[in-house]
């Protein structure tokens, strides 16, 4: 099979004998967006994605199709600061070529930062060891003008001290059918998550949750529920009531996708990938660990 015939696997998968075709090569890079447009990562027939972005800009680099697999499929309206997503190629580019070709034809609201050949084996998906998000959150009496889109508005205060004690109930491997999203494909409710604190930035509070993957709408859920608590509705205990009851409907209502952002995924150190700062750009990389304002 020519080079110029050669269609892509579904999903960038590594074939069955763990080879690409000879010529191919497999290539991961970072992707930053603003998902206020589009109508979440995964590619759709009727709404504008990140993926159709970025495969129309990586096959004008390439002069030929381009398929790319993701890190985390983020919702509609959902952004990043770090998505690591790999495709597979047989066109001589380097990183440099990539990065700055492909941000030459992407819209303002995506770019990306980093690109470099990859082993066979690597999946942006599956080779993921931990994603990490944050969930932004301006708590005040009137909605914010600027980043609106990018902030998830709260009126009034909130409670830190509380909701980094609810956060607690979500630490170590657990079902979390009461998080998860109708929908949801996923063939088990159980995720193990590593972290999740709450932290004050200036005038911001930010939920921070690592866990070794997400299900369908989990940390908006969790984030809708985390600021019940701190709107003092609901005791931090209620968090774990809420697991052991696997009951979404009991929980609170999913919390607006416009503060939530994917910021960091984990991968083996034999790839090699560059840690980025966690983002977004407006907030510090670690936070000082502080439960009151």
């Amino acid at each position: 099979m020519s080079h110029s015939d050669w269609h892509y696997t579904p999903n960038c998968r590594v074939p069955a004998d763990g080879k690409l075709p000879e010529g191919v090569q497999r290539f991961a890079a970072i992707v930053s967006y603003d998902g206020t447009e589009f109508c979440g990562f995964q590619k759709q027939k009727h709404s504008p994605s990140v993926q159709a972005v970025v495969e129309k800009a990586l096959s004008y680099v390439a002069n030929q199709s381009i398929v790319i697999g993701c890190a985390g499929r983020t919702d509609t309206g959902v952004h990043a600061s770090h998505q690591v997503i790999h495709f597979d190629s047989s066109a001589a580019r380097d990183g440099r070529n990539w990065v700055m070709g492909a941000n030459s034809q992407l819209p303002d609201s995506v770019a990306l930062s980093w690109a470099a050949q990859m082993p066979d084996t690597f999946h942006s998906r599956f080779s993921a060891v931990a994603r990490t998000y944050r969930y932004v959150i301006a708590a005040q009496d009137t909605r914010p003008a600027i980043l609106a889109k990018g902030l998830s508005w709260v009126k009034g205060s909130l409670n830190v001290e509380a909701m980094n004690e609810a956060c607690q109930y979500l630490l170590g491997e657990q079902d979390f059918s009461a998080f998860r999203g109708a929908g949801c494909q996923s063939l088990s409710p159980y995720r193990y998550v590593q972290s999740a604190d709450v932290y004050i930035s200036g005038k911001l509070i930010v939920l921070e949750i690592t866990a070794n993957a997400f299900l369908l709408h989990m940390v908006r859920n969790i984030a809708g529920s985390i600021i019940s608590v701190g709107l003092n509705r609901q005791n931090p205990d209620w968090i774990g009531r809420l697991l052991s009851d696997k009951d979404r409907s009991k929980s609170a209502a999913t919390a607006s996708p416009c503060g939530l952002y994917l910021v960091d995924v984990s991968y083996p150190k034999t790839y090699q990938l560059p840690r980025s700062q966690k983002g977004p750009s407006f907030l510090p990389n670690e936070f000082d660990r502080c439960v009151t304002p």
